[in-house]
């Protein structure tokens, strides 16, 4: 797509494409997200999307100015539907393993997409309500204001990078996955102790370990350390008295 700009008024198409359906945002969004998760990135030509929808591909430019318009707009779908998905409790440790656990599923569910996405800022309406609705969490909670951001950072760069990394894995032939796995039982598990002792000592729980995702063991030791930083950040007034009894028992 080009840097082609139509006014917002003039976006809605009222006349249904070839296959009998009203153009939306929604409905390109949802199209281009099937159609990276089949063909990849090279599925986001103007061309194949407009083919794909039964409609002329310059229509398309009534809702997005160019691909990478588009782009945006799938990765702050991504977070929207983990948002749509997530309810709070009010328990705040709870809450964010919950949210990140949610995040980590979703990159999982359009591994494709979570790859080209993770990286991206969109600055749109779900990626707001997403920076809003944790800094809510960490400050209730009573982080610090410029803890709560450093925390949120280090939460959030946590979930996409172990999304797209797991995505990544994920994407790639079952063979493929199958023999990298294979590899910790025919390579590191046979290693000898006379060389090796450390990798020979933790062998099976190498094996056992290595072929699956490390993002939730990473998230509770982040939320963890979270926490310790929370108590040592509590006001001296907040935290419990004890008072040492230093009387002196004078009974016979």
């Amino acid at each position: 797509m080009s840097e082609r700009v139509v006014p917002p008024t003039a976006r809605q198409r009222r006349r249904p494409t070839k296959q009998g359906v009203v153009l939306s945002e929604a409905l390109i969004v949802e199209t281009a997200l099937r159609l990276i998760e089949e063909h990849g990135a090279d599925a986001l030509s103007v061309r194949r999307l407009g083919r794909a929808l039964g409609a002329d591909p310059s229509s398309l430019y009534r809702y997005f100015r160019h691909t990478d318009d588009l782009m945006l707009a799938i990765a702050d779908e991504l977070i929207g539907r983990t948002l749509r998905t997530w309810r709070p409790t009010g328990d705040w440790r709870a809450d964010l393993r919950d949210l990140g656990l949610r995040m980590h599923a979703g990159a999982l569910a359009h591994p494709r997409a979570a790859v080209l996405s993770s990286y991206r800022v969109t600055g749109r309406a779900y990626e707001i309500q997403a920076v809003e609705t944790i800094l809510g969490v960490l400050r209730r909670a009573g982080f610090p204001d410029a803890e709560a951001v450093r925390i949120y950072h280090v939460f959030v760069d946590q979930a996409l990078a172990h999304g797209a990394l797991d995505s990544a894995s994920l994407a790639m032939p079952k063979a493929a996955r199958e023999a990298e796995a294979a590899v910790w039982r025919a390579t590191y598990a046979r290693l000898p102790a006379d060389t090796h002792p450390h990798i020979a000592a933790t062998a099976r729980h190498l094996v056992a370990d290595m072929p699956h995702s490390s993002y939730p063991a990473a998230l509770d030791l982040l939320l963890s350390a979270a926490a310790a930083r929370l108590a040592e950040n509590r006001p001296r007034a907040a935290r419990p008295t004890v008072t040492l009894d230093t009387s002196v028992n004078t009974a016979p």
